[in-house]
């Protein structure tokens, strides 16, 4: 009867341990909004890596726009890549608009379509008129 009861308790106790991802993520987002760059990178970073979306994303605006860090469009496509491939129509935008820069990545009018197509069909409005002109741009052969 001992083993019963440990067993549920052990169980129990082995998640009391794990960390609050969101609010790590939320602890980020705030020091990201007060300007306290060095705090959101601590906590978003080790999220990011483990696979958060969200941490991915704003890791990518971090380095798209240098903030707190130095300016690297090559690390910014890094960490939107691995958002958009999780669906984050965000991080889909920003994705296209450095493949149409080409800021990051060889500049490709075709891959700035299909991911701004990808947000679109994700509900992102913006990335569906930036579709639409860039089709402009783009031959039938």
């Amino acid at each position: 009867m001992k083993t019963l009861i440990i067993i549920p308790v052990l169980f129990f106790s082995l998640f009391l341990g794990l960390p609050s991802y969101s609010s790590d993520f939320d602890k980020g987002l705030t020091a990201y909004k007060n300007g306290d760059y060095a705090t959101a990178l601590k906590e978003w970073k080790p999220l990011a890596e483990q696979g958060d979306v969200d941490a991915q994303y704003h890791l990518g605006v971090m380095y798209d726009n240098g903030d707190g860090i130095s300016q690297d469009y090559k690390e910014a496509v890094y960490w939107y890549r691995l958002a958009a491939e999780q669906g984050d129509k965000e991080a889909q935008f920003s994705l296209a608009n450095r493949y149409y820069n080409g800021e990051g990545v060889i500049k490709d009018i075709v891959y700035a379509h299909m991911w701004w197509n990808i947000a679109a069909a994700n509900g992102d409005d913006s990335a569906n008129k930036n579709k639409n002109t860039v089709e402009m741009y783009m031959t039938s052969s």
